[in-house]
């Protein structure tokens, strides 16, 4: 797919979201905060008012209090937090009835720490069915005696309790101020009117993301991954540290038994409830790793303090809790696909060697292995599999799972896999994590290159397992959003050549502000939801196959005059449920079928899309007379806009029932 320019496609489409906008009854585009910031919480502390902010418990010494401060900010006073002893300790903000749930905010506050420090803000939250709550920071900057601006954005889910913001510091528990915080509902710029990503690539693999339970907790995050996505991956949730129940596996161990590791799926819940209710596939990642897996999991008695488990336990730990995993998403979600698991993950070196034994920690730049520190080396991973393969759901296939798979590391990769299926099948797939970088070092260079990565992909394909991008990102300096477009036009070019051999391609998070590398801006959409170069840059050139839908449909129908050279338009009402795609209904007498704009006799997303390419370049995407004739499907005699493309993909969606829609 070579990249065009985006300027005109862009124009068109945001022309879309603002005429739509005005139209009634419509889901497509919402705009909740538009350009205009909706604050819901605000304060600068000129009134003298800190009330709304508590210390975190009794426990905590915090003195939090408004002082005079002649570098404020802006006015003269500011919130004094002082008497720390922890570096948790700090002001919090509870969100109850104050903000609510499902709803994605922004917040920016300006913070000054006494000396150099880390100060951070951070949500804490207690998921639904679960007893302890968890800590998750938001957003971090470094303090050397003056404010330092903090912004980012933040969600919770409707079954979450305890909800409260908090500034607290990495560092030294000295003193903070606190100035100019404010809390606005986040602008939502979500465009419906674009072809789902889903869609565009049905005849060749599926494509996902990944998420959190906060970055999924907003309805608009929902509307775009259910648009743009059929596959999901818990991003943190599915890793032993947050499947593995401590306090049962105490009351376990208290009973004479530390083999059975007993594991739940709260935390996972609003994540897998989702993909249960609106029918999207879920990879499941992870199983074994190095990371994110609490030290007393290892150790004797569940105790972190306690000695090293031996060789022998540790592989009836490993079996236990797999089976208890895969037991409980089978008895839990039975009616969700869980198409994918990642059974192993990043046990190879970049130099494709085992990892140091020890316990992941930043003296090691938590890169040690407790696995490596039991077993003495990788021994591990068969046995992983096999146990995998013994109690995953069925049609569940399993993945090694690696990052630097295109540098040398894939000769490793290569030989642990085959070796490991060297006397049965165990591994279905290789998972090619695909952390990328647009911008090298302040250069144009890429790194990978499209060429590395392609040849990467061909050494995959040779072993004959499944490939799947598992956790795909772009990062880029400078906003340079069109060198990332087309850096990922030449990486989908690679993935596309390969497209027998991949099962699916997931993009790691739904915009760039909740990215673990938001920084960078590597996803395919802004913080606000609009869609950047890179998503269209991934679509250009792609033959959009037929959608099929379930829409609803009858055999009487009505005829009606129109002021268009159309002699006459049949329209079909819809009342009886079949499963059918939008082409079945006609929409039209004669040579005229509205909606097929590009007259292959067939209505589908195809031909929105082929509508948005004429608005943007008339010369290089031109309709045919026919076409022009049917494209006008949107109050008709209008001419053609790109409200006619919303029309068509109203109706694949089932939100409208006939064409043409005329207001």
């Amino acid at each position: 797919m070579k990249y065009k320019p985006f300027n005109a496609l862009t124009a068109a489409a945001l022309a879309a979201a603002m005429v739509m906008s005005s139209f009634p009854a419509s889901e497509s585009v919402t705009a909740d905060a538009a350009d205009t910031e909706d604050i819901v919480f605000a304060t600068d502390f000129e009134d003298g008012d800190a009330s709304k902010f508590s210390k975190r418990g009794d426990e905590d010494t915090s003195v939090i209090e408004v002082i005079e401060d002649a570098k404020a900010p802006s006015g003269s006073k500011v919130m004094s937090v002082s008497g720390r002893d922890q570096s948790w300790n700090g002001p919090s903000l509870s969100v109850e009835g104050l903000l609510e749930p499902n709803v994605k905010y922004t917040l920016s506050v300006k913070v000054k720490a006494a000396w150099y420090n880390t100060v951070c803000v951070s949500m804490q939250h207690t998921p639904g069915g679960a007893d302890e709550p968890q800590y998750t920071n938001l957003v971090k900057g470094v303090s050397q005696g003056d404010y330092v601006t903090l912004e980012t954005s933040f969600s919770f889910g409707d079954k979450e309790k305890d909800v409260s913001i908090y500034i607290e510091t990495n560092g030294e528990a000295n003193d903070l101020c606190v100035d100019d915080f404010k809390i606005a509902l986040a602008p939502n710029k979500l465009d419906k009117t674009l072809v789902g990503l889903k869609d565009v690539y049905a005849d060749m693999f599926k494509f996902g993301t990944a998420t959190t339970v906060g970055e999924i907790s907003p309805k608009t995050t929902q509307e775009l991954v259910k648009h743009h996505f059929n596959s999901l991956t818990a991003g943190n949730e599915l890793k032993p540290d947050s499947v593995l129940d401590k306090a049962a596996c105490l009351a376990m161990a208290a009973d004479g038994d530390d083999t059975d590791p007993q594991v739940t799926l709260a935390n996972a819940a609003p994540i897998l409830d989702f993909a249960r209710e609106n029918n999207i596939s879920v990879r499941g990642h992870v199983l074994v790793w190095h990371q994110q897996t609490p030290l007393w999991f290892f150790k004797e008695n569940y105790d972190a303090d306690g000695d090293w488990v031996s060789k022998e336990k540790m592989l009836k730990r490993m079996e236990n809790y797999i089976k208890n995993v895969f037991a409980a998403v089978k008895e839990e979600y039975p009616d969700v696909d869980f198409y994918a698991w990642d059974v192993v993950n990043e046990a190879l070196t970049d130099g494709g060697t085992p990892r140091e034994a020890g316990f992941p920690a930043q003296e090691n730049q938590y890169a040690a292995s407790p696995w490596v520190k039991i077993f003495g080396d990788n021994s591990f991973i068969k046995p992983a599999f096999e146990y995998a393969k013994e109690y995953a759901p069925e049609g569940t296939k399993l993945y090694y799972n690696d990052y630097n798979e295109y540098m040398d590391k894939k000769d490793a990769i290569v030989k642990l896999v085959e070796e490991i299926n060297s006397d049965g099948h165990y591994i279905d797939g290789i998972g090619m994590q695909s952390h990328l970088n647009v911008t090298n070092n302040g250069t144009n260079d890429p790194f990978p290159t499209a060429g590395m990565y392609k040849a990467a992909l061909e050494k995959f394909s040779k072993t004959g397992l499944d490939i799947q991008i598992t956790e795909l990102d772009a990062t880029v300096d400078d906003e340079r959003y069109e060198l990332q477009g087309q850096y990922y036009s030449d990486i989908f070019d690679a993935i596309v050549a390969y497209k027998d051999y991949i099962s699916a391609v997931v993009v790691w998070g739904t915009t760039d502000d909740q990215s673990w590398r938001a920084e960078n801006n590597p996803l395919l959409f802004n913080k606000d939801y609009e869609a950047k170069p890179a998503y269209y840059s991934i679509i250009d050139g792609i033959d959009i196959p037929e959608i099929t839908t379930t829409t609803k449909k009858e055999t009487t129908t009505t005829s009606s005059a129109t002021t268009t050279t159309v002699t006459s338009t049949t329209t079909t009402t819809v009342t009886e449920s079949t499963t059918a795609s939008a082409a079945d209904t006609t929409f039209g007498t004669g040579d005229v079928l509205l909606g097929d704009a590009n007259n292959d006799k067939k209505v589908t997303v195809a031909d929105a899309v082929a509508i948005l390419q004429s608005i943007a370049n008339k010369d290089k995407y031109a309709l045919s007379d026919t076409g022009k004739t049917n494209a006008d499907c949107y109050n008709t005699g209008d001419g053609i806009t790109a409200m006619d493309a919303w029309a068509i993909q109203a109706l694949d969606a089932g939100k409208v029932t006939e064409l043409p829609v005329m207001e």
